[in-house]
């Protein structure tokens, strides 16, 4: 399944873990954005790790693309490098 998930997290040291994290299942896009392609067992295990790691106040948003999504997905401006990507 293809994910996007975003985060809005105010503490450094926080944000910093939640970005080890999300590298480690897919790829960094924008500033707060990765995209990854994980089965539902490693959704699960990735959602855990999330929680386990943010505050109350923290916001992280999963988003699942269906294939369509996938295909329509354009970029505009300067394209994200991918330095690390389980993405195909």
């Amino acid at each position: 399944m293809r994910l996007v998930i975003t985060y809005d997290i105010s503490d450094d040291g926080i944000r910093r873990h939640v970005f080890r994290t999300l590298q480690e299942f897919g790829a960094w896009k924008q500033y707060s954005v990765f995209e990854l392609e994980i089965d539902s067992i490693e959704r699960i295990e990735l959602e855990d790790r999330l929680k386990s790691i943010i505050e109350s106040n923290d916001k992280i948003r999963i988003y699942s693309l269906c294939e369509r999504c996938i295909n329509n997905i354009s970029e505009l401006g300067e394209q994200t490098q991918v330095k690390k990507s389980n993405v195909i």
